[in-house]
């Protein structure tokens, strides 16, 4: 079986308050954290062995995933004591693994959702007999994004990572953050010492003569890294929009979990998730939205594309269109809140004390 090494010690900032308790990979999307999609995925393609390289938080993972055998997986938990960067963490999670040298290693980032077909991607990988293969993906707006142009063939030709100046923007394909490397090519990365895969490990390889062989694949992708894309990725797991063998329920407009409670009346759509415990009233209506275990939706509230954190409470006729509710944060009632705007852990807002609308 193939083996994996899962990029998940970040601290998520453009996601707080999301992430003030909770690590990124942990934050649940369609009723599970989300890591549990990826180690889906992963074990679906073979991995039986799936190193955690852990840092932000490292204690709550164990707890959950165990051994990893509820998961048809053998898990093993790496963690750095200071941030190692991509490469680094790489380096430091490839002395739990077994692959010979020549074997590939599958290596993924904890914060992308994608379609990929993963199994392809090892078959390319030994097709083009690379020392390194990249996931690459097209998008309209590459200025976010690292860029990698590649010749007829697949060969990665350079990389240009977030680039600043127009004259930079060569392609539209950037790196979708999954990748096969040869064992061997992972030791050559420095040990005990921060590395960027992206900016250093990568360029380096490609000027040591190094082949690196990129497949460009349009399915599904999205990367979590804001508010935004988490919910979004959340509610596309519940439609079905993409498939994880990870979400408990067949896909719907909403997702409801043991232990939840919602009232008849209360109207739940474009993939809502209520959690264990929450509790939603008659007349709410929540649209696209995460609400996580013990929060409570008043009578008609209104809720759309938002998070509200675990415990936290949204009071009757309250408007949320794109907003974050930290855990057992309390916004009163007749408040409106929209375009990102984020209410920190415990924060209590009065009823009636902010409105964006004349109305």
């Amino acid at each position: 079986m193939t083996e994996a090494v899962l990029l998940v010690g970040g601290k998520g900032t453009r996601l707080r308050p999301l992430t003030l308790n909770t690590p990124k990979p942990m934050v649940p999307a369609a009723g599970v954290p989300f890591i549990a999609h990826q180690l889906a995925r992963a074990r679906a393609a073979g991995a039986g062995h799936v190193v955690l390289a852990t840092s932000y938080l490292a204690e709550v993972f164990e707890p959950y995933f165990g051994d990893g055998s509820a998961h048809g997986l053998r898990l093993t938990y790496v963690t750095e004591k200071e941030p190692l960067g991509t490469g680094g963490a790489i380096r430091s999670a490839a002395e739990a693994l077994a692959t010979g040298p020549r074997g590939p290693v599958l290596v993924f980032n904890g914060d992308i959702l994608t379609g990929l077909d993963i199994r392809g991607l090892l078959r390319r990988h030994e097709q083009a007999q690379a020392d390194v293969t990249l996931h690459l993906t097209r998008v309209a707006d590459p200025r976010a994004f690292g860029l990698v142009p590649t010749d007829a063939d697949g060969r990665v030709l350079a990389f240009t990572e977030k680039p600043g100046r127009p004259e930079e923007i060569v392609t539209d394909q950037i790196n979708a953050g999954a990748y096969v490397f040869r064992r061997d090519v992972i030791d050559t990365i420095p040990a005990g010492r921060p590395v960027s895969v992206e900016r250093e490990t990568f360029p380096g390889l490609l000027a040591s003569g190094a082949l690196l062989h990129g497949v460009v694949d349009a399915s599904y992708w999205l990367d979590l890294g804001r508010p935004a894309s988490f919910v979004q990725a959340s509610a596309d797991l519940v439609r079905g929009v993409v498939r994880s063998p990870a979400v408990p329920g067949e896909p719907g407009e909403h997702l409801v979990l043991p232990g939840a409670r919602v009232e008849e009346g209360a109207r739940l759509s474009g993939g809502t998730v209520v959690g264990a415990g929450a509790y939603v009233e008659a007349g709410a209506d929540v649209e696209g939205s995460v609400v996580l275990d013990g929060a409570h939706i008043a009578a008609g509230a209104r809720i759309r594309a938002s998070m509200i954190g675990r415990d936290a409470r949204v009071g009757p006729r309250t408007a949320l269109d794109g907003v974050v509710i930290g855990d057992r944060a309390e916004v009163g009632a007749d408040n409106e809140l929209c375009d990102g705007a984020r209410v920190w852990c415990a924060t209590v807002i009065p009823d009636a004390a902010i409105r964006f609308s004349a109305a």
